[in-house]
């Protein structure tokens, strides 16, 4: 059977019976949802590589008693939360020179879809990219949090709400106000 016809519940429960391919399938599957989504916090490509291989050992280390109570996603997430908080917490007075250097995932599709747009083109969604990745930095912790959740994590409020140990109505609002902001920011490309 393919690893996308299978669930990330039943290669979890197929690694932790040791088929070490199925931990390759879940890693496909999920590492650059979670790496955006550390990078994108935390605004470092080194530590993000740190906190992806943390994430992924705790993972390999916790596969024996990984209980299948909510969606795969729902716990990588939270370990990468965890992770992310961690790391935050330990170098609270680092601050992150690394240059933009990923594009939005809506550019690049924008840019496949008309292949013949040219340079223009080109370079009008990498302005774009910049704003929307600019628009995203700029919102507050909190806000940016839960947004790239949605995004990256492919979660439902209540699994934010979950991860980021807040309240429904209190997660809604968050990212209620993170898309309020990112329409504001980005008007001039709509």
């Amino acid at each position: 059977m393919s690893d996308t016809a299978e669930t990330d519940e039943a290669l979890m429960a197929r690694y932790a019976n040791g088929d070490v391919p199925s931990f390759e399938a879940l890693y496909r599957r999920h590492e650059l949802r979670v790496w955006r989504y550390l990078e994108r916090n935390i605004r470092n490509r080194a530590t993000a590589d740190e906190l992806m291989q943390e994430v992924w050992f705790a993972v390999a280390r916790d596969a024996q008693h990984y209980q299948p109570t909510a969606r795969f996603s729902t716990w990588l997430f939270t370990i990468a939360h965890n992770r992310m908080i961690d790391s935050l917490r330990a170098n609270r007075r680092q601050t992150s020179l690394d240059e933009l250097g990923y594009e939005a995932d809506v550019v690049i599709d924008q840019l496949m879809a008309e292949p013949s747009a040219g340079p223009v083109a080109a370079a009008v969604a990498r302005d774009q990219a910049t704003a929307l990745t600019r628009a995203v930095e700029g919102l507050p912790d909190d806000q940016r949090e839960v947004f790239l959740l949605q995004i990256e994590g492919d979660l439902s409020v209540e699994e934010i709400a979950t991860i980021t140990k807040s309240s429904f109505e209190t997660t809604k609002s968050r990212l209620r106000y993170a898309r309020t902001k990112l329409r504001e920011s980005l008007k001039e490309y709509a």
